[in-house]
């Protein structure tokens, strides 16, 4: 039953990843554009993808320029400007300029179908988890038969008292009637549930605690996971003779009409900070480097090295090592330049999330080592590490190799919780040993997961996994005082020193003991921020269903 339950599930989530994919296209046929069915497109035909929409297929790019957003594969946050002779993926959303793309790739080839194959494969590999109640009772219910059978003949038979060897039996089948055992995972599974419900928490079945006590290294997603998921601005440095406000409000009036994450992170800061407003005329992209446009009459560049040199622009010794110092930290530095001279840089990153330092202590402690696994470059990826205290980096990694890293790392013996929220994590949250959602990421990764976080605070990847643990030692105690309550009675009942109305008075004890015990999980908690409110409510209640249908 869980078994198939287990398949429904796997099934509905590959059915939304593959609904995520693009139904039509707008074929080029001799230069005009036809609306067809995405099935219909074959390898070599061309298409043209208009700003705000889904690519169809895997292509080149053969005209031209955009910033296509990549998250849904990748998981990073800023979207890859596209050129002619870059690559795109289907499902990936165009941003801003219109693109012609060749087709490359179609169908079952595309990446989106290649990753929905590498969660079947995930989930058709891993072996079942034997449950210790089922193995024990299998030899339990037996022997306790034959104990019960040879009771009443030794009394019978050695003794003369077959009365009495009637009575002896009775009492070892019922102190021996394995109530106990049967409520000891049962009760405890499903008050530790409720109370990790209660917690933001969805534990996905009793063999996830299993997998939880013997994790020994967590690996972390970059994008949405670690950090915010969005960009922000965390400084900016001006020249001598000019102020850092001034270099603000010019860079985010210039920025004001563009789409582009970094953009928006130098709006949203120039307003948060109180920036005059000011208003930007002959607003020019320059694809895959910045902006430019008139503020005040005077022309102003923002964007990359390249474009201020194209533009004239040179950035003093102490601006270019100031923004050499951000780009070594793993942020990126943005250019602001106007009356011939490069006037001040920003500096743009994804933000670590406030409470990761403190989750990657706290699973240290547990003694789990911590990795980080991401698309980024080794160099933003390693000052992410070192700000969080995080032991391993794995960078550079594309989509479809997370699932061969987390493999890689099953290999050589260690036991891996995966904890990410991106479509791109799914294969790999399923090939994990302990696969640990964001609640607040896709429902592909939510629905591939053991564990699904209600929200984006990651302390609950701690309460996650020492929940887990809890519940399995309450478990393992109810195993523990069930059958020490049988290995102790039985033989007080074999031999007549218990009534049978005696036994069923400690058969009762002992179930109300096991109960008592689970009931304890109730008081399970730790001191952090979670959900409340209405909005908490609908949240953790929509979550329930969907993973319960």
């Amino acid at each position: 039953y869980f078994e198939a339950r287990a398949r429904s599930r796997a099934s509905r989530a590959i059915r939304a990843l593959l609904e995520l994919g693009a139904k039509e296209a707008r074929l080029l046929v001799d230069g005009e554009e036809r609306m067809v069915p995405v099935e219909q497109v074959h390898v070599g035909d061309r298409v043209r993808v208009r700003p705000g929409e889904k690519v169809p297929v895997d292509g080149v790019v053969i005209d031209g320029a955009s910033a296509v957003d990549e998250s849904m594969l990748t998981g990073e946050s800023i979207p890859v400007e596209k050129s002619p002779g870059a690559t795109v993926a289907g499902a990936t959303m165009n941003t801003s300029g219109a693109l012609t793309v060749r087709a490359t790739a179609v169908g079952r080839d595309t990446a989106l179908a290649q990753i929905v194959r590498l969660i079947e494969q995930a989930q058709a590999s891993r072996a079942p988890v034997q449950r210790l109640v089922d193995q024990v009772a299998a030899i339990f219910v037996p022997v306790v038969l034959a104990v019960a059978t040879a009771t009443f003949a030794v009394w019978w038979l050695a003794v003369g008292d077959a009365t009495g060897g009637l009575i002896a039996a009775v009492a070892v089948l019922i102190i021996a009637c394995p109530c106990a055992l049967g409520l000891a995972t049962p009760t405890a599974l499903m008050v530790g549930a409720g109370r990790g419900a209660s917690l933001g928490v969805l534990i996905k079945g009793g063999e996830v605690l299993q997998r939880a006590r013997r994790l020994d290294i967590a690996v972390f997603d970059k994008t949405g996971t670690l950090t915010r998921g969005e960009m922000s601005l965390l400084d900016v440095e001006a020249s001598a003779d000019i102020a850092s406000e001034e270099v603000l409000r010019r860079a985010a009036a210039v920025e004001a009409d563009s789409e582009h994450p970094i953009a928006t992170a130098i709006v949203r800061a120039a307003r948060e900070r109180g920036a005059e407003r000011s208003v930007a005329t002959a607003f020019t992209v320059v694809a895959g480097h910045g902006a430019v446009a008139s503020v005040d009459g005077t022309r102003v560049v923002v964007g990359r090295r390249k474009l201020m040199a194209d533009e004239g622009l040179e950035p003093s010794a102490e601006l270019e090592r100031t923004a050499s110092q951000w780009e070594a930290l793993g942020r990126t530095a943005v250019f602001a330049g106007w009356e011939g001279r490069v006037c001040g840089v920003l500096a743009v990153a994804d933000t670590v999330k406030p409470d990761a330092r403190a989750v990657v202590d706290e699973l240290h402690q547990l003694g789990i080592e911590v990795a980080i696994i991401t698309g980024d470059n080794a160099r933003t990826a390693e000052a992410i590490a070192r700000e969080v205290g995080i032991d391993r980096v794995l960078a550079e990694v594309l989509p479809e190799d997370k699932v061969s890293e987390v493999a890689r790392l099953q290999e050589r013996g260690r036991v891996v919780a995966m904890v990410g929220d991106g479509i791109n994590d799914s294969p790999a949250l399923v090939q994990a040993d302990l696969g640990i959602a964001i609640g607040t990421g896709t429902d592909v990764a939510i629905e591939s997961s053991d564990i699904t976080l209600m929200s984006g605070d990651l302390e609950g990847v701690v309460t996650a996994i020492g929940l887990s643990r809890r519940t399995l030692r309450v478990i393992y105690q109810n195993l523990g005082w069930a059958f020490g309550y049988n290995i102790a009675a039985i033989p007080l009942a074999a031999v007549g020193a218990l009534h049978p109305v005696i036994a069923a008075a400690a058969m009762a004890t002992s179930s109300v003991s096991v109960v008592s015990n689970s009931l304890r999980l109730r008081r399970f908690g730790r001191a952090r921020s979670s959900p409340s409110g209405a909005a908490a409510t609908r949240l953790t209640t929509a979550a329930v269903e969907r993973l319960r249908a």
